[in-house]
């Protein structure tokens, strides 16, 4: 009898007294914890203003403000001052302004700092009522205070793909299509803008995108020496109207010289790794010239030279990508520094996009999409908390974690256990593409999001929950999963109820995770490796469809066999155990199963992926040959106008960017290697930017601003988010860093449509093979291989 090892992490906080003031009026706390809380500022506007500043003053100096939707500055860590952006200055009269929130840090050992004055555009808009009583608050999130209609929509299928060949269902939703005020928008380019670039700063400044009147920056710094906090000066050759931050805090005193400063989170860098996780849009008159970064001084120490590199390598030059303007000129970005850990490297190469920057904020959708109780310490994403704190099995099992499917809050097991499986992979043959833009240990935790959650689902040898949510029911609410209320039923797989597809391919994930922390944390290692072993012999013993088992699974994510999910999980287990029961298991089910031909790869077809790993670890004709001819007929379909592998019309880019990643591992084995090289990078080019435009939110020139995602299309709370929300023509409230969006049709045609999920939802499968693809070509060119 095998012993079960369940490891549960439970955080219990003391109740933080937070302590009422004469702001309570105008100020909502809507999350508190040891440390820190999270605020949003209610201030009715009595007079149309086209420009605001807020003054809020605090009872004791903090450690730090995390501000969304303002430009904050302070002197002294207790007075700060907040100034609008470009898209938000302008309030009317009559309404309440409620979209400027922040988080407060301060020292935990500290009394709780209350803020003891807002002043809106010189008056102090806080009431001098008596005070109530001391309220006691944990770490909870509180709903908005709202009534939402109910609005049913109806998809019919999700993401449908068989076996041997893509189905492409794209049915329209049908929703009660109401009036509603816009979201407060993010800024979107516009006018033509010439750009020259960032001066002798381009090394550490990499400009992704720009407009009449802005610019988005990325900061790519090399860390020569462990750090455990860091300062960051960045000057501008002249005035700027405001500077929007991401991942530090901000404060200038003449709007030319800006001070940054790490979050609690991101403090510690490492020597040898690149700082690249912080990035600003700067907003100036549009009617001036862009201004150039003259100077960014990291530590003490001017960055801005033409050779700054780690002391123990020389360095590889990734150019960002170009930025192409509306009047359909390019204009150079700019270069980013990447340092190798190998002596004797290659000489500089450069790439046309910044693969660094993608990779990180890939990493980042997939921080926006997490369930569960999310760590205080490890958030990224402003406008995401703990959600779905009640996700149970049946028998009250814990099933709290992993991640949210797409544009909706349904955890599907199957596409989930296929997304985990994949970005393992990329973790274990990619690392240095993942370590050179300083996210490995991102990547592992991404991973391990998904596995822990796995691990509670796999309640006992033969049992696995496989779905929590349904599916219907979520899709008839639009809003925050904070918010959600609905009921979130959880089905499972067992030997009466049997599902080898999704048994083998949970298997093939945990195994995949065990070998990416073999070497980091042995003990986590163990514990995957044993569930995987026992999940495999499970999908092994009780075969059958876990779409028949699970019926509901089966409207979103159907699965047409299992034989391929046998060998993928069969392949995985030798590839962490080096047992060769597994390897000849997987053989004997390649020839059952006719895995010798394979479909595009996906969540539901691994034919692929078991042609290109047998072929990996056997070295043998047969798989060999399987694979050769799987990538050859990708190369040679026919494109369409601008490049695009197309398969199907749903997720268009995800099966390029699929069949991508896997050409780049038979590259790996020397099988056509420069041909599919080429094949995959322009693919992924495609994505990124080569049509004229990216189909990566938050990168490149003219991302998408309304794809079909819940929760980053709504306001801060405490503002309403419904179907009011959806229907509006605004974008997005938040930017959904890294997401894929489907994609274009098979001429090219795209549009930025909120209402197509077809073309314009983001999934955590999508961005799988193309975060991996990325990791190849980014290791690929630190390496000096292909570029």
């Amino acid at each position: 009898m095998r012993l079960f090892l369940f490891i549960a992490l439970v955080v219990l906080y003391s109740p933080q007294q937070v302590k009422a003031g004469p702001c309570d009026n105008v100020v909502s706390i809507s999350t508190s914890w040891p440390g820190g809380y999270t605020t949003t500022l209610v201030i009715p506007v009595t007079t149309t203003v086209s420009s605001w500043t807020i003054g809020i003053t605090f009872s004791a100096a903090i450690s730090s403000l995390e501000v969304w939707n303002a430009v904050s500055t302070t002197t002294d860590s207790t007075k700060f001052s907040l100034i609008n952006l470009s898209y938000n200055g302008v309030q009317n009269a009559g309404t309440v302004f409620n979209t400027v929130g922040f988080n407060v840090r301060y020292p935990s050992s500290n009394a709780f700092p209350t803020i003891t004055s807002v002043v809106f555009n010189g008056v102090n808009v806080c009431s001098t009522a008596t005070v109530p009583p001391t309220t006691t608050f944990r770490t909870t999130t509180k709903a908005a205070i709202t009534t939402k209609a109910a609005i049913t929509t109806t998809k019919t299928t999700r993401r449908t793909t068989t076996k041997k060949a893509a189905t492409t269902i794209a049915t329209s939703p049908t929703t009660k299509r109401t009036t509603a005020a816009p979201p407060t928008a993010a800024p979107v380019t516009a006018a033509p803008v010439t750009t020259s670039g960032t001066g002798s700063c381009s090394s550490v400044a990499i400009i992704s995108s720009a407009w009449a009147g802005g610019l988005t920056v990325t900061l790519v710094i090399p860390v020569t020496t462990t750090v455990t906090s860091w300062t960051i000066g960045v000057t501008f050759s002249a005035a700027l109207s405001s500077l929007q931050i991401w991942n530090a805090q901000s404060s200038t005193t003449d709007n030319v010289r800006f001070n940054l400063i790490n979050l609690s989170y991101n403090g510690l860098q490492s020597s040898g790794t690149i700082l690249n996780s912080v990035g600003f849009n700067a907003y100036y008159p549009a009617s001036n010239p862009s201004p150039i970064i003259t100077s960014v001084v990291f530590n003490g120490v001017n960055v801005c030279t033409t050779g700054v590199v780690s002391t123990t390598a020389p360095a590889i030059t990734t150019k960002a990508a170009p930025t192409t303007l509306n009047t359909g000129s390019t204009t150079p970005a700019g270069t980013a520094t990447t340092a190798q850990s190998n002596s004797s490297a290659p000489p500089p190469l450069t790439t046309k996009y910044n693969y660094a920057e993608v990779i990180t904020k890939s990493l980042l959708f997939y921080y926006a999409q997490r369930s569960g109780r999310l760590p205080t310490n490890d958030n990224p994403i402003s406008y995401r908390s703990d959600s779905a704190l009640g996700d149970i099995g049946q028998n009250g099992e814990d099933l709290t974690g992993g991640y949210y499917d797409a544009g909706d809050f349904v955890k599907f097991g199957f596409p989930m256990a296929y997304t985990t499986t994949v970005s393992a992979w990329s973790v274990i043959d990619y690392p240095s593409g993942y370590s050179s833009a300083g996210q490995l240990t991102n990547a592992r935790n991404m991973v391990k999001w998904a596995s822990d959650y796995f691990i509670k689902a796999h309640v006992a040898p033969n049992k696995l929950y496989g779905q929590v949510g349904d599916g219907n029911a979520d899709h008839s609410y639009w809003g925050r999963p904070e918010e959600m209320t609905m009921a979130r039923p959880a089905s499972f797989i067992s030997t009466s109820n049997p599902g080898s597809d999704l048994a083998g391919e949970t298997a093939a994930a945990i195994a995949a995770t065990s070998i990416v922390f073999s070497q980091v944390n042995a003990t986590y290692s163990a514990i995957c490796l044993a569930h995987a072993k026992d999940l495999y012999a499970f999908a092994k013993q009780y075969q059958g469809l876990y779409s028949s088992s699970i019926p509901q699974a089966g409207s979103f994510y159907s699965s047409s066999g299992f034989g391929d999910e046998l060998a993928w999980g069969a392949i995985w287990l030798y590839r962490a155990t080096q047992d060769v029961a597994y390897l000849n298991d997987a053989k004997t089910f390649f020839n059952q199963y006719g895995l010798s031909g394979a479909g595009a790869f996906s969540w539901e077809n691994k034919a692929a992926g078991v042609q290109v790993l047998l072929a990996k670890l056997t070295n043998e004709p047969t798989y060999i040959s399987s694979i050769r001819t799987f990538c050859d007929s990708y190369v040679n379909q026919p494109k369409t106008p601008k490049g695009l592998l197309f398969i199907s019309q749903w997720g268009s880019l995800r099966h390029a960017s699929n069949i991508a990643y896997i050409c780049l591992q038979a590259a790996d084995l020397n099988i056509n290697s420069l041909t599919y090289r080429k094949f995959a990078q322009q693919q992924i080019h495609y994505a990124l930017g080569d049509t004229g435009r990216s189909f990566v939110c938050g990168f490149g020139t003219n991302p998408p601003v309304k794809s079909h995602h819940r929760s980053s299309s709504c306001p801060n709370i405490p503002n309403t988010c419904d179907w009011n929300t959806y229907n509006s023509p605004s974008p997005n409230a938040q930017i959904l860093y890294g997401a894929l969006v489907g994609g274009p049709d098979n001429n090219d045609n795209y549009s930025d449509d909120r209402s197509n999920y077809v073309s314009n939802e983001v999934a955590t499968d999508y961005n799988a093979g193309f975060q991996g693809a990325v990791a190849a070509l980014q290791a690929l060119a630190v390496n000096g291989k292909f570029n």
